[in-house]
């Protein structure tokens, strides 16, 4: 079986944004620092962590919608960076996202043909109008949305509803590659399995690659081939999705998979290990590890030396201590 080619490539990814603290003092906030991964086409790679590790701004970063304090970017052997923004505009038809939030995402002021019709327009794909339309009928019926919804307004759907625009909007130029960033975070748990089905079954079809951003393990076992796990900006472990949750490595992956409810009315009662502490501030993050403040495992060496992602086969982890 020959190797998928590779589609995007990110190498030590950093990005720091300018911010003000309490006394009006300049700070910086240390959003990504050093991230690298890659994604093969056909697959889905998912980026998770708690809330405030960074994986949002790195999707942004994966799609040049932010310029980068370091690092770059290759989609398809391109480095972003290099591109004037004519030749930016002419990839971008290639990288879609789809965004946490299905009615903040869509504009109120517009009905479902012109929101799918957009990036249509935008890169002039079609002469007629009657192609649009046509186009436009055609996203909407792959989605499961009817031809009778399409002269109606965003706040006349549902969560689920207005999340197949939002997909249909992300399919129109044909991408090859989508950022889904927490795209069902924001829905019902029920509807939650038909938009991941939905995800599942497009890229079936379509060939389509993901990077999919997600807090939600369960969510991630789901839809995932390969899992990079983030702490504070920094990547913690890589691997196969299964390889990862059947022996996590890195003691954050333990514990983030400890925290995962089991439906086992049984096991419920079990004692589960908690971290200690709050995670620390992006604008002073802990030298060395940034984790060892609040890992159990933690040494000396952790809060002095910063730990390299090092490989244990298929999977790489950025631990001191593992073996």
């Amino acid at each position: 079986m020959s190797a998928r080619p590779r589609l995007l490539e990110a190498d030590h990814l950093v990005m720091e944004f300018g911010a003000r603290g309490v006394m009006r003092e300049k700070q910086t906030v240390q959003a990504v620092s050093g991230v690298s991964f890659y994604i093969d086409e056909g697959e889905t790679l998912a980026l998770v962590g708690e809330s405030g590790c960074g994986k949002s701004t790195v999707g942004r970063l994966a799609l040049r919608l932010l310029e980068p304090t370091g690092g770059s970017v290759r989609f398809e052997g391109t480095d972003l960076g290099s591109l004037s923004p004519s030749e930016l505009r002419a990839i971008r038809r290639k990288m879609q996202i789809i965004f946490q939030d299905p009615y903040a995402s869509l504009d109120p002021r517009m009905k479902v043909y012109s929101i799918i019709a957009e990036p249509l327009v935008t890169h002039r794909v079609y002469g007629a109008k009657r192609e649009t339309e046509a186009r436009v009928r055609e996203l909407m019926s792959r989605v499961g949305l009817g031809p009778e919804q399409i002269d109606r307004y965003p706040h006349q759907f549902s969560g689920g509803q207005r999340q197949r625009i939002g997909i249909a909007r992300a399919l129109a130029l044909n991408p090859k590659l989508v950022v889904c960033d927490e795209p069902v975070s924001a829905l019902d748990v029920s509807i939650q399995a038909q938009i991941l089905n939905l995800l599942s079954d497009l890229q079936e079809e379509l060939g389509l690659t993901y990077l999919f951003i997600s807090h939600d393990l369960g969510v991630v076992r789901h839809i995932s081939d390969r899992i990079c796990v983030m702490f504070l900006g920094r990547l913690c472990e890589t691997g196969p999705t299964e390889d990862i949750f059947r022996t996590p490595l890195h003691p954050y992956t333990k514990f983030l998979l400890e925290a995962v409810p089991k439906p086992d009315p049984h096991l419920r009662k079990e004692k589960k290990a908690l971290l200690a502490g709050e995670m620390p501030s992006p604008v002073n993050p802990p030298p060395g590890c940034r984790f060892h403040t609040r890992c159990p495992e933690s040494g000396d060496i952790c809060a002095q030396v910063t730990p390299e992602m090092r490989s244990f086969g298929a999977r790489q982890a950025a631990c001191h201590f593992i073996r």
